[in-house]
């Protein structure tokens, strides 16, 4: 295998595209290692984020093809959100494509003249006008996508957006292959403000796999531990839907906007009701035994006959608490309705839900009213929400287009930012208390992967500032190294830093195979270096009162812990952005 990255860059301004060699792979692996030292050469820090010459990237990793799970694309971008350098991980095909493409990245520069869709292989890019999709609907524009660009030999993944990435909302996700998504911090905007409605990845090319024994015995390693473990057993049954109850148990899931966490209604919405009501099938990315893609379904009654139409709505935990718990929706059927909503015009169904629950908190509290929210917005009320996704969606008031932008821009304008669910971004569905509220708010993604807190929160009783920092700043260059494989995170336990190690030894990269903590810890720097130079700074991040109002698995949130935690991980960031993540 060669060290060296072979990564596209198309400038869609020009229309023209080449290939570009770079010699770096022991330095930063590949996936989000591989994505911040593009952005930090392609990427404009004193540009805002909708500068035509910032770059839209995707990555994979230097396994990607050659071992289960490693089925995970890097999308990095500057923000619409806060305007800062991050990244979002999504899978479906997407990996495979460009990994059979014979790329390790794209980058896309510029804009188009006008609506357009990207299609790339290993012989081909072309941009081709779609004006005529403007508007449409995600699944309206994957179809069309389709009969536009006949699929060739080989895996093809399509990316598309739908109208919230063509208004610029800062909650637009990018969706992929139908069941998988590029959700938060609204990269579906990073397109659109491109005139970039979709791009076609059509990995048309061959790899040959490694000939040795040492990758077959490696290989046949993982993939029984995948397969023939309980290591991945739970996210083939219930999936990640089975934390609903014991969060909830443990009073660590939101309910109504946060305003308790634990409820009975649980009985009705957790994971075995959805598996055994709505459960139609499994699916997977490519390149993964496992099958942790649940798909739901509803019927709709055609009124002019006996007839039903089936919608499949893809679930996990985190969709079903944003537009479930969150919401006070407590029929599974009417969860998964929310949800085709969001995923129709194109929304991060987290950052979605979570908003209109403050939007909901805020009529009952007379600050906001039907004119602004069009629909009466009540907690329960599922066929009011999924009015007002659509609403959401297409910017269709100026309370709906600030909205679209953060609950807190919305509660600038309208008060409540004291009952705003936002840590960073619109919160993930765990309140195990301070360590995670501190951690989110401050993690690279602000989001519930960047470490294990939700976890270490439910393990450790002490409230020692100094170990539970330690625990965060310890924590993250293992993910980072993970995330720049790029495997699955699910897949953690399998790959740990000695099986790493040996499948990357056994395909080639004996290099970086040999420096993993070196190199891990280069990654995690980098990347905050690239965040910072774009203007992230730990004290301009506020968790708002709710968070610190709120009974957790330890009873009422400790504030001056709370404050003292995020205080010091903060001051632990920033040295990480002062230091030097080039080797000795």
């Amino acid at each position: 295998m060669t060290d060296c990255f072979n990564v596209l860059i198309v400038d869609l301004a020009s229309g023209k595209s080449r290939a570009e060699i770079i010699d770096e792979r022991s330095s930063v692996a590949g996936g989000s290692g591989l994505a911040a030292l593009l952005f930090s050469r392609y990427g404009q820090s004193d540009q805002a984020w909708d500068h035509p010459s910032q770059p839209f990237v995707l990555a994979i990793g230097p396994l990607t093809g050659y071992f289960p799970l490693m089925s995970k694309t890097v999308c990095s971008f500057r923000s619409p959100y806060h305007d800062q350098y991050t990244e979002s991980h999504g899978g479906g095909r997407s990996a495979l494509s460009l990994f059979f493409a014979g790329y390790d990245a794209l980058v896309v520069t510029g804009r188009a003249k006008s609506l357009s869709c990207l299609s790339i292989g290993s012989r081909h890019v072309v941009i081709k006008d779609v004006g005529f999709m403007k508007g449409y609907g995600v699944a309206m524009t994957g179809k069309l996508i389709r009969r536009m660009f006949p699929k060739s030999s080989g895996h093809r993944s399509i990316l598309r957006i739908g109208p919230a990435g063509e208004i610029g909302s800062a909650m637009a996700c990018v969706n992929i292959d139908s069941y998988r998504h590029f959700g938060r911090l609204g990269g579906g905007s990073a397109m659109g403000v491109k005139n970039l409605k979709g791009i076609v990845i059509n990995g048309d090319s061959s790899r040959p796999l490694p000939d040795n024994r040492d990758y077959r015995k490696v290989y046949k390693k993982v993939y029984d531990q995948v397969t023939s473990t309980d290591m991945m057993r739970k996210y083939y049954h219930l999936g990640t839907a089975v934390n609903l109850q014991g969060l909830n148990d443990i009073k660590a899931l939101p309910w109504r906007n946060l305003q308790t966490t634990s409820d009975p209604e649980i009985a009705s919405i957790n994971g075995d009701v959805f598996a055994d009501q709505t459960l139609l099938r499994n699916g997977a990315c490519s390149g993964c035994p496992v099958g942790c893609i649940h798909l739901g379904f509803f019927r709709d009654k055609f009124k002019e006959d006996a007839r039903y139409l089936y919608h499949q709505v893809p679930y996990d935990y985190e969709p079903i608490f944003a537009a479930g718990t969150m919401l006070g929706v407590t029929d599974c059927f009417d969860v998964l309705r929310i949800l085709e909503e969001f995923e129709r015009v194109g929304l991060d169904a987290m950052s979605a839900g979570v908003a209109l629950a403050w939007a909901s908190e805020a009529v009952e509290r007379g600050l906001v009213s039907e004119k602004e929210t069009i629909v009466a917005l009540k907690f329960g009320d599922a066929l009011a929400y999924q009015e007002a996704a659509g609403y959401l969606g297409t910017g269709y008031n100026d309370f709906y287009c600030l909205l679209g932008n953060g609950t807190l821009k919305a509660s600038a304008v309208y008060g409540g930012a004291e009952f705003a669910c936002v840590l960073g971004q619109e919160m993930a569905g765990y309140a195990t208390g301070p360590l995670y509220f501190a951690a989110q708010a401050l993690g690279f993604r602000h989001s519930h992967l960047d470490t294990g807190a939700y976890s270490y929160e439910q393990k450790n009783h002490q409230q020692d500032v100094s170990k539970a920092v330690d625990f965060l700043i310890d924590d993250e260059p293992g993910r980072a190294l993970l995330t720049s494989m790029v495997a699955c995170l699910f897949a953690r336990s399998v790959y740990n830093s000695e099986t790493l190690a040996q499948c990357l030894a056994a395909t080639g990269f004996e290099a970086l195979a040999g420096s993993l903590t070196e190199t891990s810890e280069r990654i995690r720097q980098l990347r905050w270096q690239v965040r910072i130079a774009t203007g992230f700074r730990p004290d301009d991040v506020e968790i708002p009162k709710r968070f610190y109002q709120v009974a957790t698995i330890r009873g009422p949130v400790d504030g001056p812990y709370l404050d003292s935690v995020k205080a010091e991980y903060g001051r632990r960031i920033m040295d990480l952005g002062r230091a030097d993540p080039t080797p000795d």
